[in-house]
C-alpha cells in the first residue's frame, strides 16, 4: 500500500460523520460494532504505515547528514591539499606541488558531489516529513474517532436496555384497569350490597311469618270470647 493511499484512508476514515452513518443504518449498534473492528484495525495498519514511513525518513536525514558531512570533510581536505601544493610550490617542488593540487580537485570534485546529493536529498526529505505530520495528525484524529464510536456505543446500549426495560415494565402493567382503579372494591361491594339485602329479606319473611302467627293466635281469642257471650245468652 502506498503512503499516499494510507494517507488518503486516514483522512477520509477520520472525517467520517458517525450520526449521519448511524442515521443510515438498519441497527445502528451492529454498525457501530463494525466501525469499532475497522477503525481498530486501519489504527494498527495506519500506525504501522506511519511507523515505516518515519523510518524512511529518518534513513534518508542521515543520508542526508552524511552527505553533508563528506561535503565539509572533503573541503577541508581539499584546503590542506591546496596550502600543502602552495608551500611545495614556493619550495621550489614543482612536481610535488603539482601533484598535492590535483589531490585537493579530487577532493573538490568529491565535495561538489555530496553538496549535490545532498541538495538533491531535500526535496524529498521536505515532503516526506509533510506526510508523516499528515499521517500523525490523521492517526490521532483516527483514535479520538474510535473514542467517539465507542461511546456512542455505550450510549446506544445503554438507551436499548432502558428501553426494553420500560417496555417490559408496560407489558407488566397494561392489563391493569388504569380507567377505574377501584374496580374491584365495586364488585366486592356489589357482593355485600347483595348479602345484606338476602338477609333483609330473611327478616322481612321472619317478620311476616310471627304477625301471622299472632294474628292467628288474636282470632282464636276472638272465638273463645265469643262461644262465652253464646253461653251466657242461653244459660
Amino acid at each position: 500500500m502506498t503512503k499516499q493511499t494510507i494517507l488518503g484512508r486516514v483522512t477520509q476514515l477520520a472525517k467520517a460523520n458517525i450520526n449521519a452513518l448511524l442515521d443510515q443504518a438498519e441497527d445502528p449498534q451492529k454498525m457501530l460494532d463494525q466501525l469499532i473492528r475497522d477503525y481498530s484495525n486501519n489504527i494498527t495498519e495506519a500506525e504501522e504505515a506511519v511507523a515505516a514511513t518515519i523510518g524512511n525518513l529518518r534513513l534518508m536525514e542521515q543520508d542526508h547528514q552524511e552527505d553533508v558531512g563528506a561535503a565539509k570533510e572533503w573541503g577541508e581536505k581539499a584546503l590542506a591539499a591546496s596550502r600543502k601544493g602552495d608551500e611545495l610550490r614556493a619550495a621550489g617542488q614543482t612536481a610535488d606541488a603539482d601533484r598535492f593540487d590535483n589531490l585537493a580537485k579530487v577532493a573538490l570534485g568529491r565535495q561538489l558531489q555530496s553538496e549535490k546529493e545532498a541538495r538533491t536529498a531535500e526535496p524529498t526529505i521536505a515532503a516526506q516529513t509533510e506526510v508523516v505530520e499528515k499521517l500523525r495528525s490523521g492517526l490521532d484524529q483516527m483514535k479520538a474517532k474510535l473514542g467517539e464510536l465507542q461511546a456512542k456505543r455505550d450510549e446506544l446500549v445503554a438507551r436499548a436496555t432502558s428501553a426494553q426495560a420500560q417496555n417490559r415494565m408496560m407489558d407488566a402493567v397494561k392489563n391493569i384497569d388504569v380507567l377505574d382503579p377501584t374496580s374491584e372494591l365495586s364488585r366486592f361491594e356489589d357482593k355485600v350490597r347483595r348479602e345484606e339485602a338476602r338477609a333483609m329479606g330473611k327478616q322481612e319473611l321472619a317478620a311476616s311469618s310471627l304477625d301471622a302467627q299472632f294474628e292467628q293466635l288474636d282470632a282464636l281469642g276472638d272465638s273463645a270470647e265469643i262461644e262465652a257471650r253464646l253461653a251466657a245468652l242461653k244459660g
